[in-house]
């Protein structure tokens, strides 16, 4: 799929914004476990095995390629990070096959 240029300029503007608004929900998912009552060297390693595995997600980190961002929607979309509401602003096309492969 080709992407437009004002697809990708609304990509490149949104994505920090998503992404700073779910790693401000993964803080305090951490945070949540740092205050729990396990031992201090099983959340420790409890929290590093969390921080390891969601900074693989592009909610956290994402490849800025053209030829990527339709499938980093998808994987935002899956991932919750986003809505289909949050696509406004993006054409048509892309919002139907973002609809389409959720």
């Amino acid at each position: 799929m080709g992407v437009n240029e004002s697809d990708w300029k609304l990509f490149r503007k949104r994505l920090p914004e998503w992404q700073e608004r779910h790693m401000g929900k993964l803080v305090r998912e951490y945070a949540g476990i740092l205050a729990g009552p396990d031992l201090a060297s099983d959340k420790f390693w409890t929290l590093e095995k969390r921080i390891r595995k969601d900074k693989k997600h592009v909610g956290v980190v994402a490849e800025m390629s053209r030829s990527e961002m339709f499938f980093n929607l998808l994987e935002l979309l899956r991932d919750g990070v986003i809505t289909l509401e949050e696509l406004d602003g993006f054409s048509d096309e892309l919002r139907e096959l973002c609809a389409e492969h959720k």
